[in-house]
C-alpha cells in the first residue's frame, strides 16, 4: 500500500470515524435519557465506532512514522488525546458498566469532538 493511498484513506476515513462516534454517542445519550438499558445492538455499534476511530488513529501513526505530516502539531496532539481517552475508558470500564449508555454516549461524543478538532488542524 502506497503512502499516497494511506493519506487518502486517512482523509476520507475521518468521516466514517466522526460520524459513527457521533451517531452512537447520541444513541447512548438518548438511551440514558429514556432510562433504557443498552442492548446488544448498542454494544456492537459502540465497538464499531471505537474501532473506526482507532483505525483512523493508526492510519495517522503509520503516516507519521513514514514522514508524512497530514496536519500541524495540534492535529497530532488530538490524535494522542483520543488514544489516551480510550485507554482511560478501558481502565475504568468496570465503573462505566454501571451506566453504560450514559458513559459511553458521553465518551463517544467527546471523542467525536476530538476528531473534529484534529480535522480542523489539518494543513
Amino acid at each position: 500500500m502506497s503512502l499516497a493511498s494511506v493519506l487518502d484513506f486517512h482523509g476520507w476515513w475521518f468521516y466514517v470515524a466522526v460520524v459513527s462516534t457521533g451517531i452512537v454517542g447520541a444513541w447512548g445519550l438518548l438511551l440514558a435519557v429514556l432510562k433504557r438499558e443498552p442492548g446488544r445492538a448498542f454494544g456492537g455499534a459502540r465497538a464499531l465506532a471505537i474501532t473506526a476511530m482507532l483505525v483512523q488513529v493508526l492510519a495517522g501513526v503509520y503516516l507519521y512514522s513514514n514522514g508524512i505530516r497530514p496536519g500541524n502539531a495540534f492535529h497530532l496532539f488530538y490524535g494522542v488525546v483520543i488514544v489516551i481517552t480510550f485507554t482511560l475508558a478501558y481502565l475504568y470500564r468496570s465503573t462505566m458498566a454501571k451506566r453504560p449508555a450514559l458513559t459511553y454516549g458521553v465518551l463517544l461524543l467527546f471523542v467525536m469532538g476530538l476528531g473534529l478538532r484534529a480535522w480542523s488542524n489539518t494543513l
